[in-house]
């Protein structure tokens, strides 16, 4: 199981707070962070946005479908233990962090691909939001989940004014339906047809405007954070009987089965939050599993004196050197003994030819040596 990420808090260009001070409508003055995008200033201000809330201006009307009441984490009908507001982060992979009812989807994808394609300037501003392009709005929408958030998360969400998306921070209802990519990211809240980006979380004093809702608390508030690789399907909570679905990216529920492998905890377990053995997003497929223990160690001396086979290292003196061989001609040394030159000749029996065995050679006697006469010295 990984632990999730500490948290990236980026900056976004600046807006007039100002702007936001009115829930009522968003500005178009103030400096554009992405295409067709005007920011906040110092995310100082944070809009509650309740289930049934559209907030300011919306890009479509809603296209959230009406599901079984998702139970959110924790228990959310308990007066808040603290007024000291905490974001914590948390990955999108994390199973539990989403919920839905078997095979129905919480957002109607159609829908929201025909409102967007009935105004120009929305599909432009989306687009500009979302950072793709306004032709591929249809194919964008259809690859992401349709699911419901299973804890007050922040994000940041963008209305539609004057043409252009405005971005301000709001914070939305545990409930509250969104469309999700595949690394776990909210990319749409279905409520307003709003794109939705990953929430800038800031320091000091922060301003709630909006209604609280009932159990509404300011310490257990998440932040969705990437998921470790893009995922082929999210692991949530049935809203109808607390089990597990596992439910197929860019799927609106037709293919949705129980998970072949379970997570090692209950759909209601209050895993978004920091407690001793909070369960995290799970670990690569491939890592080995830990070897048990030897039921005898192992001796730390050998009881003799070993050889090595092919390719083996010997354990006295550790692998070979990778470029060097262990005979050293310039020196003259080896590790194994030369086989030793042949000095005297073999025995008759031992000699051979190209033809096979060869006769032995009988060794010439030596001459007789001759003694020379006076004659011969001074004949002729």
């Amino acid at each position: 199981m990984r632990s999730p990420r500490g948290f990236r808090r980026t900056a976004l260009a600046v807006l007039s707070a100002g702007v936001l001070l009115a829930v009522a409508g968003c500005g178009g003055g103030g400096d554009r962070t992405a295409k067709g995008t005007t920011g906040t200033a110092e995310a100082k201000d944070v809009l509650l946005q309740s289930l049934a809330s559209p907030g300011p201006g919306p890009f479509t009307a809603s296209t959230a479908r009406v599901t079984a009441p998702v139970s959110p984490t924790g228990t959310p009908d308990a007066e808040p233990t603290s007024a000291t507001r905490t974001v914590h982060p948390v990955s999108g992979a994390v199973p539990g962090l989403y919920g839905g009812t078997w095979s129905v989807a919480a957002c109607d994808v159609e829908r929201q691909v025909t409102l967007l394609a009935d105004s120009e300037d929305k599909a432009r501003a989306f687009a500009g939001a979302a950072g793709i392009e306004a032709v591929q709005i249809p194919g964008y929408l259809k690859s992401l989940t349709p699911v419901v958030l299973r804890a007050d998360a922040q994000v940041t969400n963008h209305g539609y004014s004057a043409g252009s998306a405005t971005a301000f921070q709001a914070v939305l209802q545990a409930g509250t339906a969104v469309l999700v990519d595949s690394r776990g990211m909210p990319r749409v809240r279905c409520a307003c047809g709003n794109p939705l980006g990953p929430p800038v979380v800031t320091d000091g004093k922060v301003a709630h405007r909006g209604e609280r809702w009932p159990g509404y608390d300011p310490a257990r508030i998440v932040a969705v954070e990437p998921g470790v690789k893009a995922a082929t399907s999210l692991i949530i909570v049935n809203a109808d009987d607390n089990t597990w679905i596992e439910r197929v990216m860019g799927d609106s529920g037709g293919r949705d089965r129980a998970p072949d492998d379970q997570p090692p905890f209950e759909p209601d377990a209050d895993l978004l939050f920091p407690s001793p053995g909070r369960p995290t997003e799970s670990a690569p497929p491939d890592s080995p599993p830990s070897d048990p223990a030897p039921s005898e160690p192992a001796s730390s001396e050998p009881d003799g004196p070993t050889d090595p086979g092919p390719g083996e290292s010997s354990g006295d003196f550790g692998d070979p050197p990778p470029e060097e061989p262990w005979e050293y001609e310039e020196e003259g040394y080896s590790d194994v003994a030369p086989e030793p030159t042949q000095v005297f000749p073999a025995e008759p029996d031992e000699l051979t030819g190209p033809d096979g065995p060869m006769e032995p050679v009988e060794p010439m006697e030596p001459a007789e040596p001759m003694e020379a006469g006076v004659g011969d010295v001074f004949a002729g």
